[in-house]
């Protein structure tokens, strides 16, 4: 890096003292191999193993990266590493704070450096989806040429904040979000390791568990729970984080729900019940209660989609979109944000009209196959498009149903065994009164009886 005076003094201070240092910067990885989670993008040869010099890529130098993942799964920390590790001249800028003048002098820098002293410049960019496209513009020559090799870090989907011929000279990695595993393994190597809390305190299984609850999969927010909870044992005298101190430190209370176990199920099947039953408000409870234990969002989506269609079905049409742009918006955003779309969505099914008719329709249907009601397609409705079709008698007598009034043809659609089978049968709830009506309609046409009217 290139630090500026204050920089350096600072930098100074916490080598010095590093115990002044939060424990999330001191427990940052020194070398690739350290690094918790991501291992798809760390296999030997892969572009972050050759930004840090492993490996000779003769003539096919090492290429930009865009390191894309949500927050505390270790984009900075990737970057850290390389700036450790590599042999090449290495400088960081955020596009919070940084713009186009700021850029240009570090690509200035960068020719200097390369054409004086055959010095190669990393250049570490986080946040780039805040930058505009003027000023992602301004860093295209230095990536097309290689005056710098870009790695760029963002937690909003590339293809949509950043500009294609940026994102088409650079390689797209997408970093995993940490597993409980990953992050259990980092904070017992914390509570250890002589740069964390070298053994000052331990950590029970339960009050472990409420720190995985607690993190979310932010390693960075693990560790600085991990830290005031141990502040606090401390400062009581105490060699154990017990729960209470815990919850006392951070402010948040451990909620009795295990992810793997009954709870799980428990949380979720009330949640579903709620919402069939109308209460919004006893609905919201449970969703605020797999959202603080840590449930995965895209679990709860999914169990959002599948009430749309069991509980709600045709009484509100719009209820399934609701769920299904909950569960496309919930997969890009994630939490915290994913807490506000998944509230939206619930509070809509909660309180929309109820029908399960979809739900009984297809089941009546599923049992009458399953007893062997199935019988041979009729004749007129065969495929007659083949050659022969029509000396076997397939498609004869059909009749075109848009060539009718009203578009309906009566006559016969269903095997002779289910002949007359009534496997819908709608609500008058909300939209499906409509359904319910049009319904009516075409099974009397159907039969050959009197009436008016279309299915609309």
């Amino acid at each position: 890096m290139e630090p500026d005076l204050f920089t350096a003094a600072a930098e100074d201070r916490q080598e010095k003292d590093p115990a002044g240092s939060p424990l999330a910067v001191r427990m940052r990885p020194r070398t690739l191999d350290e690094v918790v989670g991501q291992q798809h993008l760390l296999k030997p040869g892969s572009p972050l193993r050759r930004l840090v010099g492993e490996g000779d890529g003769g003539p096919a130098g090492p290429s930009s990266v865009f390191l894309w993942g949500p927050p505390g799964i270790g984009k900075t920390t990737l970057a850290y590493v390389v700036s450790q590790a590599t042999n090449k001249r290495f400088v960081e800028l955020s596009a919070i704070t940084a713009g186009v003048k700021e850029v240009r002098a570090v690509i200035d820098g960068a020719r200097r450096a390369s054409g004086g002293f055959g010095k190669e410049t990393v250049l570490f960019l986080d946040e780039i989806h805040r930058f505009s496209k003027a000023q992602q513009d301004s860093l295209l020559p230095a990536v097309e040429n290689r005056w710098v090799t870009l790695i760029a870090a963002t937690t909003e989907n590339p293809y949509f904040s950043v500009i294609s011929p940026l994102l088409s000279r650079s390689l797209l990695l997408t970093l995993e979000p940490l597993t409980d595993d990953d992050l259990r393994g980092l904070m017992r190597r914390a509570l250890t390791d002589a740069r964390g809390l070298a053994g000052a305190v331990t950590l029970p299984e339960d009050t472990e568990g409420h720190l995985l609850r607690i993190a979310g999969g932010d390693a960075r927010r693990a560790l600085t729970a991990l830290e005031a909870g141990a502040g606090s044992a401390l400062a009581k005298g105490e060699k154990e984080i017990t729960l209470r101190t815990l919850e006392e430190s951070v402010d948040r209370a451990a909620v009795k729900y295990d992810r793997a176990g009954d709870q799980h199920y428990d949380v979720a099947s009330a949640l579903i019940k709620s919402i069939r039953g109308s209460d919004v408000d006893a609905a919201l409870h449970y969703l605020a209660r797999m959202i603080e234990a840590g449930e995965d969002p895209r679990f709860i989506a999914r169990r959002l989609m599948i009430s749309a269609s069991e509980d709600i079905g045709l009484a509100d049409p719009t209820a399934l979109q609701t769920a299904v742009a909950a569960a496309q918006a919930v997969a890009m955003i994630g939490f915290p944000e994913a807490r506000i779309t998944l509230s939206q969505a619930t509070i809509a099914l909660a309180l929309a009209p109820k029908s399960n008719a979809a739900y009984t329709a297809i089941d009546a249907a599923l049992a009458d196959v399953r007893a062997g009601k199935a019988g041979p397609v009729p004749p007129h409705l065969r495929d007659s498009h083949y050659k022969g079709a029509q000396k076997l008698g397939h498609g004869q007598g059909y009749q075109y149903p848009h060539d009718l009034p009203g578009g309906i043809a009566a006559q016969q659609y269903a095997p002779d065994e289910v002949h007359g089978a009534r496997y819908y049968e709608p609500t008058r709830h909300g939209a499906e009164a409509r359904y319910a009506d049009v319904a009516e309609r075409v099974r009397a046409r159907l039969r050959g009886a009197t009436g008016e009217g279309t299915a609309e």
